[in-house]
């Protein structure tokens, strides 16, 4: 009976816009009859849903008022800004990585004025906007060359188009990954024209596996990194290093690893996970590697392609570079991430900075917010020990330790969350056991009051 009573609560539509059309000035009225719409059809949901989640003497139609007028200020079918208190650092849905404030003041900077994307202020001539990236890659990474492509997946597969092409490219059987977006590694080498020869076992590959592979069609070896997946246990496999003595008997062969999420700073020296620096990778020798500008780096969303000038060259002569290029406002926000990294100002970088937070540093600040909603009727508050986690496809066995704040509701903890992501700037959390976890990690200093006044406006 209880929830055919909430639903016959559910006011008429044109009653709630003529309710809110005057607090709602400047917008048409065909925009206004949407969200209406859109939010009887929301708690109509949520009641069918779940009805007990809402109690009985609960003013409906202000619940819909309410949320079509969050909608109209923020509506939900475009981009919006949030606070990620989930923990993970890199958060694909989120995302990924956060901007330095230099990357976006460089990005406004470059949006307001025009900018020499294409041309040498030096020559007074065209230039490439490859050139105003390239140097700062070589730089941290020691590459002889490099380019940039919008993202990893296209660096893949530009490599393989450009490269290999009609000829076979040697894999170990155990890094046939499948990553996020159904992104395989047969079939985007399928599309590239590559013919796939897999080698070895799931578990184990050796350097005789891939030896005994070559003939006079392969064109490459492709060292792939696991991303989200990894094998423990009883494993074998080929390091780049090793893949390099093949060259010896095979000069023409090129060596490709794509390094996926790539790290410029070492995080190894901090005990946080084994992913390799960039520039370790590219002192083996390897002709061409590739990874990601969004995840580990913390730059904008590109894929970075550094190695041999020769190889480079190829790659930037392709007519496919130009479809995968990237525009003034990606250089402008990784040359100023790339920045950082050659002055070392490593906490400049939010993806850095985030995580080497020590458990210390986020147990203080939890404390402090703490101590300014504990006294909520509604909550149980409390602080407790919990990990999380780097996120974006790297380091998918690393525990950060870290402090959150635990949050009960006499509603459950789907309807807490709820209230979280229904705020005016929404707050992503994580449930564990009927209770929602704010992870301070990916929480900034900045984000500390919206949080606060958050928690105080759910009741």
């Amino acid at each position: 009976m209880s929830k055919s009573y909430l639903l016959r609560q559910l006011p008429a539509v044109h009653d709630v816009v003529k309710d809110i059309s005057s607090e709602v000035s400047g917008k048409p009225e065909k925009e206004i009859t949407r969200a209406v719409q859109d939010a009887i059809k929301h708690w109509r949901n949520n009641i069918l849903k779940d009805h007990h989640a809402i109690d009985l003497k609960t003013d409906i139609r202000s619940l819909v008022k309410n949320s079509a007028k969050s909608k109209l200020a923020h509506p939900t079918d475009q981009i919006r800004s949030l606070i990620n208190a989930s923990g993970i650092v890199i958060h694909t849905n989120l995302g990924r990585s956060r901007l330095s404030e230099k990357s976006v003041e460089r990005m406004s900077e470059t949006a307001r004025m025009y900018s020499n994307l294409e041309y040498n202020l030096e020559e007074g001539k065209r230039g490439s906007r490859h050139d105003l990236t390239e140097d700062l890659i070589k730089q941290v990474t020691g590459a002889e060359a490099a380019m940039v492509v919008n993202n990893n997946a296209a660096a893949v597969y530009l490599i393989l188009k450009a490269l290999a092409k009609n000829k076979e490219v040697i894999v170990s059987r155990g890094e046939l990954v499948e990553i996020g977006g159904s992104f395989r590694v047969s079939s985007i080498m399928e599309e590239s024209g590559a013919e796939l020869r897999e080698v070895g076992t799931t578990n184990k590959t050796h350097f005789f596996d891939y030896e005994g592979a070559i003939t006079d069609k392969t064109g490459m070896i492709m060292k792939v990194h696991t991303s989200n997946f990894k094998v423990i246990g009883f494993t074998k496999e080929v390091s780049s290093s090793e893949l390099m003595l093949l060259k010896k008997d095979n000069p023409e062969l090129i060596i490709y690893e794509d390094l996926g999420s790539g790290a410029l700073y070492p995080f190894q020296s901090e005990g946080i996970g084994d992913e390799p620096l960039i520039s370790s990778v590219i002192n083996k020798g390897l002709d061409v590697v590739s990874f990601s500008g969004d995840k580990l780096l913390g730059g904008p969303q590109a894929g970075i392609i550094a190695g041999k000038k020769n190889i480079i060259d190829i790659l930037k002569k392709h007519q496919l570079a130009r479809v995968l290029r990237v525009d003034k406002f990606t250089i402008a926000a990784l040359n100023e991430t790339l920045q950082s990294y050659m002055n070392e100002d490593y906490t400049e970088i939010p993806t850095v900075r985030d995580i080497l937070k020590t458990p210390d540093e986020i147990r203080e600040v939890v404390w402090r917010l703490k101590r300014k909603v504990e006294d909520h009727p509604s909550f149980i508050i409390r602080i407790l020990e919990e990990f999380s986690q780097v996120g974006g496809g790297t380091m998918p066995d690393v525990k950060l330790p870290t402090f959150c704040l635990g949050i009960k509701h006499p509603k459950g903890a789907e309807y807490l969350a709820r209230a979280f992501r229904n705020y005016q700037t929404p707050i992503i959390v994580r449930i564990k056991e009927e209770e929602v976890l704010l992870d301070f990690r990916t929480i900034s200093e900045e984000e500390l009051l919206t949080v606060e006044d958050a928690i105080r406006s759910i009741d």
